[in-house]
């Protein structure tokens, strides 16, 4: 492993010094009553009701739920002012730490993924934070944990997208939303590798090592959740999704995710069937000659 890359140069297209006011006091319906907000929240609701009404499936959805508090308006609005986002659709994802909004832009269709600002889950991810050398000066509060934990995520899909590792091309990042290249087709997610049916999953495995192996190598990244869960299938290849717990090489547990990693990869291959024993699959990821696979 090589020393640290400084990102900060191309993670931030979007800066935190801005002249909008964020007070957090007031609850959703009393900040909408202000009259300062009321076109800001009618310009943000028209963009997601017209979203809501093109959606594949409707049923049980909400214009605005808990995921749209003032803070999360605020920023959406910021991102639509500086010509990120032109449209923000239909719901793709809905997890205990984020929800994932389709969405379209200049460059085409996106995904939006819109972190909790009110959920004590994040402080269980402290340990990927805390010995992460790009990360100093951590302060506790939720929200802040929030907004270091949507730029820790940027910062490891710029690293591994230059490498060449499948994830979602990063486009911006702001407060608690990440803005980044849409993985699916026509309006729906790409499935979960879980979900599909491979026909050569072997193959599948040797690319997955492939990846696993730039991640470590190339991008200096440990995954730390390298499971069926976090890959997506599209286009007939695989490719990895939520990044924002992966951490340095230089992290002091760093090996040790890596090695669950690796884990999770041999016992996923054995449930499809694909027999390559763990000790290879260790030996590509960590060694730099590997074992010379390629698909």
């Amino acid at each position: 492993m090589t020393n640290e890359v400084d990102d900060d140069s191309v993670d931030s297209p979007i800066s935190d010094d801005d002249n909008i006011e964020f007070t957090g006091a007031a609850t959703q319906l009393e900040w909408m009553d202000q009259p300062r907000h009321e076109q800001i929240f009618r310009d943000i609701e028209e963009q997601i009701n017209s979203g809501h009404a093109k959606t594949p499936d409707r049923s049980g959805r909400k214009v605005l739920d808990s995921v749209f508090d003032h803070s999360t308006l605020m920023a959406i609005y910021k991102l639509m002012q500086d010509g990120v986002i032109e449209q923000l659709n239909h719901p793709i994802a809905r997890g205990k730490e984020a929800h994932v909004y389709h969405a379209t832009g200049p460059q085409g269709a996106m995904a939006v993924k819109i972190f909790h600002t009110t959920n004590a889950v994040f402080k269980n991810l402290l340990k990927y934070i805390e010995g992460d050398p790009r990360f100093t000066g951590l302060k506790r509060k939720h929200r802040d944990l929030v907004t270091i934990w949507v730029r820790k995520e940027m910062r490891n899909l710029i690293r591994m997208h230059r490498e060449g590792v499948r994830v979602p091309e990063p486009i911006s990042a702001y407060q608690n939303v990440l803005v980044m290249n849409f993985i699916g087709e026509e309006g729906r997610a790409a499935p979960q590798i879980r979900h599909v049916e491979l026909e050569n999953a072997e193959t599948v495995v040797i690319d997955l090592s492939n990846m696993l192996r730039l991640i470590w190598q190339k991008s200096e990244l440990a995954h730390a959740d390298f499971s069926e869960y976090n890959i997506l299938w599209h286009l007939d290849e695989p490719w990895v999704i939520d990044v924002g717990q992966a951490v340095s090489g230089r992290h002091p547990r760093a090996e040790e995710y890596l090695v669950r990693d690796i884990e999770k990869l041999h016992s996923w291959a054995n449930r499809q069937g694909v027999t390559i024993p763990l000790e290879d699959i260790a030996l590509h990821v960590v060694d730099e000659e590997g074992m010379g696979w390629d698909v």
